[in-house]
């Protein structure tokens, strides 16, 4: 549990709870659920330019990261294609990948073929059926994909100003306003009973939120005077109480009550409020293709980790169709914006390449 490993090291209610968000984000889990120790050690692993545990914001947004990397990809003689959606796996008589089909017919024949879209859209809609062990089906069926994201994206007219530290008088950004800001995590009991509303399919009454202000270290992102502000909000059900939809009224009700929570540390917030883009579970899984809205591929959890992602058997990026691999989210060593289920799939690729 990670509460336990927070309580052996430190006292601070403040601070734990601040440091388990990183254990539940992007998780249906608690600070109280086993395993969740796991999803902090993910998140803190890492490094950034040599220092270790250290996250950083991509300048221009993150659309310029995906950006530098087709740029990277062109170099080097990649042939991009945008909104042309992949039907399914092209297979030969040998059952061996040989390119995509696209939803308009047309056919991308290719030696090898990487998919970085989830397990779930991989194997159970782009690839034949009769081509996959039923065991390995069942497998990817049965990954929880449950998500507790609510992604609200706002724009301001003015920097938010906290009673905690007020606003400078030139309305300059502060050392905190460049930071990751963390609201309602006084404790781990408010997280675990977030958790707890949500589970019973009800959006949680004081929702955790991580609030960051990207234009405050890139001001190109807003117009002068103007900020971005992007709230990572949950815990928010996929399916609500009762078999109710995320419909407008539900997406307005739950931002409106996460803005009175931010209004209560930041007074005026709601003022400045000029624009506000909600994105609810089932939003996430239309838009961006996230079973359930997870932006992992699937839970974090020990059961869906190591050897056992995407499946037992095949966390070697390898899948049952020759030629085929899995390189996105879904396989290991999971989510994360570090690429490296990415490069240790393209290393697998290249390997079995040679050999062709």
């Amino acid at each position: 549990l990670l509460g336990q490993i927070l309580d052996q090291w430190f006292e601070s209610e403040p601070l734990k709870a601040t440091l388990a968000t990183d254990a539940v984000i992007g998780a249906m889990a608690s600070p109280h659920t086993p395993g969740s120790g796991y999803v902090l050690l993910h998140h803190v692993m890492g490094e950034l330019e040599g220092r270790r545990g250290a996250w950083g914001y991509v300048a221009g947004g993150m659309g310029a990261l995906s950006q530098a990397i087709a740029s990277a990809a062109a170099a080097r003689g990649a042939h991009i294609f945008t909104e042309k959606a992949v039907c399914h796996v092209l297979l030969g008589k040998d059952g061996r990948a040989q390119g995509v089909v696209l939803q308009d017919g047309t056919e991308v024949r290719s030696k090898l073929v990487l998919s970085n879209a989830s397990p779930q859209i991989t194997f159970l809609e782009l690839t034949p059926q009769e081509e996959l062990p039923k065991d390995f089906v069942q497998r990817i069926q049965q990954i929880d994909t449950r998500s507790p994201v609510t992604k609200i994206n706002v724009a301001v007219d003015r920097l938010p100003s906290f009673l905690a530290a007020p606003n400078a008088s030139n309305g300059q950004p502060l050392p905190h306003h460049q930071c990751s800001i963390h609201l309602n995590c006084e404790n781990t009991h408010l997280l675990h009973q977030a958790f707890t509303e949500a589970t019973n399919g009800h959006p949680s009454s004081r929702p955790m939120i991580e609030l960051c202000i990207p234009s405050a270290l890139d001001p190109g992102l807003a117009p002068q005077g103007c900020h971005v502000v992007s709230l990572f909000t949950q815990y928010t059900p996929s399916v609500l109480a009762g078999g109710r939809p995320w419909d407008e009224q539900a997406r307005n009700a739950y931002a409106d009550r996460v803005f009175d929570c931010i209004e209560a540390y930041a007074p005026g917030f709601k003022a400045s409020v000029i624009g506000r883009d909600i994105l609810t579970p089932p939003d996430l899984e239309e838009i961006f293709g996230l079973p359930g809205g997870n932006i992992f591929h699937g839970g974090m959890s020990l059961d869906q980790l190591y050897f056992a992602r995407p499946a037992p058997s095949y966390s070697g990026y390898r899948t049952p169709v020759p030629g085929l691999y899995l390189c996105g989210s879904g396989a290991h060593p999971g989510g994360g914006v570090m690429g490296a289920a990415g490069r240790n799939a393209a290393q697998v690729a290249l390997e079995d390449f040679r050999c062709l």
